[in-house]
């Protein structure tokens, strides 16, 4: 049998390597290359650079800003995992009861096409919506006579950060929900079927079948999810690109102003490895919290 297991293994080899060497190629090596480059001084405009050791990882921590990003980051995977995973899940069921079930095909096209929007579009017109003078969500508050809840959504440093995390929502919780609806349709239908004969209401059987039948999904879409919040920067770049006052800074506009604007290419490859660090070890975390594959 193990001759056998052997002989199998090297039969499937051919067939794995090449995907294992792309892997290595475009995702191992520069892991590695980053966190060789997070121990020197350099610039994108000199051939050598200097070595200094922990020293980017010393600054990394004692830089005030980094923990107003790591905050916001933290925010953004939050509210995203309780707008993005549990709302796009309750869409979902209500999407798959036999009332709206006709109208699903409608109601999926409305849900998922904010995520197929080029994100510059999405910020430029969310900029416009946000606008204090001609924007449709202050004009709208003006025209039911709610002046008093007026207000520079963007401009202000208290209301900035949740204004873009709003969009981010937007934009994808119609995602989350296509992919919890594709994996409610592989639930046998005799689940529900048993449950209802035995009395079950549908809340029960939400919490019963669908949450347990769906947990592998969750999981998956919750790490989609917090991967997403900690490497965001498109909407952040687009709509403030950190301001006002760096109050909306992330970890990936961090990055950005440090390699693109200040030419600190060793301190955004530090600021990257922390990036890649974090999200490995919230992933580790929720695959050991959900104890995927085991059986319960």
């Amino acid at each position: 049998m193990l001759k056998s297991s052997f002989h199998n293994a090297r039969s499937a080899l051919p067939f794995i390597l090449p995907a294992l060497l792309l892997i290595v190629l475009f995702v191992f090596l520069p892991i590695l290359f980053n966190l060789y480059y997070s121990m020197f001084r350099w610039s994108a405009f000199e051939r050598n650079g200097v070595f200094v050791g922990l020293d980017y990882y010393v600054k990394l921590f004692q830089d005030p800003i980094f923990y107003t990003a790591l905050k916001n980051n933290s925010l953004y995977a939050v509210i995203s995992l309780l707008f993005q995973v549990g709302g796009g899940l309750v869409i979902a069921a209500i999407l798959e009861e036999k009332v709206i079930r006709r109208w699903q095909p409608l109601f999926r096209t409305v849900f998922f096409l904010p995520a197929v929007i080029s994100i510059s579009v999405v910020g430029l017109m969310w900029q416009l919506l946000y606008n204090p003078e001609i924007g449709l969500i202050n004009g709208a508050l003006k025209a039911i006579g709610q002046t008093q809840w007026m207000h520079s959504w963007l401009g202000d440093s208290k209301t900035a950060i949740y204004a873009v995390v709003a969009v981010s929502q937007w934009q994808y919780t119609g995602y989350m929900t296509m992919l919890f609806l594709i994996a409610m349709h592989k639930i046998p239908g005799e689940l529900y079927e048993a449950a209802m004969i035995d009395g079950a209401n549908r809340l029960r059987t939400f919490f019963h079948i669908t949450i347990p039948q769906l947990r592998e999904m969750i999981l998956v879409g919750s790490m989609i999810t917090v991967i997403g919040a900690f490497k965001v920067f498109d909407e952040v770049y687009v709509m403030t690109f950190g301001g006002p006052g760096r109050s909306t800074e992330v970890l990936g506009t961090m990055l950005y102003r440090a390699a693109f604007r200040n030419d600190e290419m060793g301190y955004a490859s530090t600021i990257g490895t922390a990036i890649f660090v974090i999200t490995l070890g919230l992933s580790l975390l929720q695959m050991r919290l959900a104890k995927t594959g085991q059986e319960v």
